[in-house]
Order: C-alpha cells, then structure tokens, then sequence
C-alpha cells in the first residue's frame, strides 16, 4: 500500500488479537472507516465477515477489491470491444488489460494540465508539480480510457474497481510528495523522475492466496449515516485523530477515483472537498458523531484506535465512550516518523478501546 494518515499495518495483528478475544474466531466485523482497507483484507483473511465502508471513493475501490474479488475478473464485454483482447486465454486477460492501458499514447489532459510542471492551470496558478509532465500525460492517456470503458458500460463495478485500485498504487511511487498529497515539492525529487508503469497489483496466483469464503459488504458513505444499517458482532473504528482532512490530503486520489475534471484551487489545486468533510477532524463536532454511532449500531462491540496525537486525550475518550458501556484500554508505543525539524518526542502512544455495549 502508500503511506496513509493513521495507517494501522504496525497495530494489525493487536486489533485482530483482540477481535479474536472478544468475539472468538467467527463472527461479523464492521470496518466503518476503512481507509486503505488493510484491516479489512486481515480481518477477512481471519475467516471473518466483513462490512467495509468509508466516505472516500477511492478507499471504496480498496475495499471492493480486498473483500469482494475473489478471482481474476474476465473482462467479457471488453474483450468484445478490443481487438487486443480477443485472442488472449480469460487467466491472461486481466494482465493484458493492464498491458493495454500502460501502451496508450500520451496525451496532454486534466493532470497534465493541472499537476505538472509545463501545465498550465485554469486558475493561473503556477504550474504545480505533483507529477513530471511525462508522467501527467501517461495518466492522462490511462484515465481517459478507463473513462470511455466504463461510460460504454464496458467494464462492470468490480472490474472498474480493480483497474483505479491498480492506477493509485502505481502513481504513489512516482508522485512528487512526501506523503500526503496536500502539497508537492518544490523541485521534483529522484523518486518522481522514474517512468510512471501501470501494475498489476495482482499477479496471476496472489487471487488464489486469499482466504476468499465468507459474506462481505462494501458500503461508500459516512459513518454516521450507515450506522442505523449495519449489523455486525464487532464494530472496528480507525477515525481521524487531527484536523487533517483526509478529503483534502488525498485529493488526487480521488480524482483519479472518480474519474472526474473539477475545478483545481489554490496553490495546491485541491478539488472540491467539502461533501467529504469529517466530523472526527473537528473536536466540537467528534463526540456527537460517536454517540449517533454507538447509538444507531446493533453491535454489542467496539474496537477503537486512536493516538495520544488526536483531538481528544484518552481520557477524554473513556468519559465518552463510557456513556454507551464499560470501558477497557490498551496502550501501545511506537517510535515516531518525524522529519529532523521536528519537536516532537521520539515516541507516540497509539490506543485500542474496547466499548462493551449496555444492552
């Protein structure tokens, strides 16, 4: 995966020890904020159900991907379509697909325009450089293929799915950024000079690695509004902790998501954000969208991550979450990612709640 905000690959294996803990080695787990859906794949591959959902288009790809592709789609209506397909046996399309799109001419469009150092920005920005312009131009070839296919009902949602999950992993490498994508760099670093290449993120035998039985549901939307829907034996919850929106962090992955032109603002060229906006990056709006919630779930269980860098301090969160239930705490310690200007300690305390629901 790409460094994500609050990314959990150092506490999985605790959050799925204290899954099995709490509800035994079968049952349904919520993962109502997914992000990357990495929690979700473990969980699934536990032998777990898993009910994924999250408010950004491109986590929603994640997550379909993860849980809901169980063998290499066979590009049926595609294949149709294009003659470089045809001859090519359904184990080999997949990647064939994927070779297609990495041959596209080059074009000068959205990205290249946007997010490249010889672009020229609607707005009369100077360019930004988020991508070389050789790279910009191959993504914009890639998008816009994907786009006609998908508009010609070419590809079904599973299909689309995998293809932007692939084109996200592969232009991380090659992005102009430290992390985030809330800015870019000033001068293009080493990393972002390589050729952008569209992979496969899964290789032929990877799809039969997977532990694929059980019921899994994917849901895009917040949190707060699924609530009242979803029935699970856990819920999981891994929200924001700062101010950082996600929505504006991310925002090129998801214009790469959606597929969409919009409007590029300000010095960074973020998109419009605002219908993405999370509560949990608000420290007057976080509680109320933590009891609606605990309040609307039929889950007797909640797991919650959180760190001592969040909005609200563990204690804060025990005064909360106690409303709903009892109440347990693990800490854990990590050594913190920290530029050298940095002032922060060397070390940062991650958390796992445990709400058990009054009934």
């Amino acid at each position: 995966m790409y460094r994500y905000i609050g990314n959990k690959t150092k506490l999985t294996h605790e959050i799925l020890n204290d899954v099995k803990k709490i509800i035994g080695s079968k049952g349904t787990v919520a993962d109502i904020m997914c992000g990357t859906a990495s929690v979700s794949l473990a969980l699934k591959n536990e032998g777990y159900n898993v009910i994924a959902s999250d408010i950004m288009t491109y986590s929603y790809y994640h997550a379909i991907v993860n849980l809901l592709i169980d063998e290499q789609p066979d590009f049926a209506k595609l294949t149709q379509k294009e003659s470089l397909l045809k001859s090519v046996p359904r184990e080999l399309r997949y990647e064939a697909v994927i070779d297609l799109l990495n041959t596209l001419e080059p074009i000068e469009g959205y990205f290249f325009k946007e997010f490249s150092p010889e672009g020229k920005p609607a707005n009369g920005e100077a360019p930004r450089m988020y991508f070389t312009s050789k790279n910009a131009k191959k993504i914009d070839s890639i998008i816009k293929k994907i786009n006609e296919w998908d508009a010609e009902n070419l590809i079904n949602e599973k299909e689309l799915a995998l293809i932007k999950h692939d084109v996200i992993l592969s232009v991380n490498p090659v992005a102009n950024i430290s992390g985030t994508y809330g800015h870019f760099h000033s001068n293009i670093v080493k990393s972002a000079l390589d050729n952008f290449v569209l992979e496969p993120s899964y290789k032929q035998n990877l799809f039969s690695q997977q532990n694929n039985a059980g019921d899994h549901t994917v849901y895009k939307g917040y949190a707060e509004e699924l609530a009242s829907i979803i029935k699970a034996d856990l819920c999981y919850i891994d929200p924001p902790y700062m101010k950082r929106q996600y929505a504006a962090n991310y925002h090129i992955l998801e214009t790469i998501a959606r597929g969409d032109e919009p409007e590029a603002a300000g010095v960074s060229g973020l998109r419009p954000w605002r219908d993405q906006y999370s509560n949990f990056c608000s420290k007057v709006k976080i509680r109320d969208s933590f009891r609606q919630i605990f309040s609307k779930m039929d889950c007797p269980n909640f797991l919650i991550s959180y760190s001592e860098d969040g909005l609200l301090s563990a204690d804060e969160l025990i005064e909360l979450f106690s409303e709903f239930g009892e109440v347990s705490l693990r800490k854990f310690t990590y050594k913190r990612f920290r530029s050298n200007k940095s002032k922060l300690k060397n070390e940062i305390n991650e958390y796992l709640f445990w709400v058990r629901k009054k009934s």
